[in-house]
């Protein structure tokens, strides 16, 4: 599975569970660490556990597993590090305090339609 056909099934599988304001940014040419990021937002912990845990899930199904999670005990901000993926599950107060579209305004975004 390609980075396109991952990030496109996360974002549907986060659309799947709810979440809102999913944007994906192509940082190829401004980071070394990662070529996408998905960030999305969840209205409670509950439920931004249920977005990782889908993603995660259906990933493994196709033989897709991260490299590491973060957050999942407190799902404020849940990071899923596959590699050239990075997703940012955020409680909505916390997506807006950390603002990541702001702090990596210059790349652009990705259009997967």
């Amino acid at each position: 599975m390609d980075l396109k056909e991952k990030t496109l099934l996360s974002s549907k599988v986060a659309e799947d569970k709810k979440a809102f304001d999913v944007v994906i940014l192509d940082l190829k040419e401004y980071s070394s660490i990662t070529d996408y990021f998905m960030i999305c937002s969840g209205n409670s912990t509950r439920q931004v556990k249920a977005i990782a845990d889908g993603i995660d899930e259906n990933l493994s199904k196709k033989g897709i597993w991260a490299l590491g999670i973060e957050g999942h005990n407190e799902a404020r901000w849940i990071l899923m590090d596959y590699g050239d993926l990075i997703i940012h599950i955020f409680y909505e107060e916390t997506r807006k305090f950390y603002d990541l579209e702001r702090l990596w305004g210059s790349a652009p975004l990705v259009n997967l339609e």
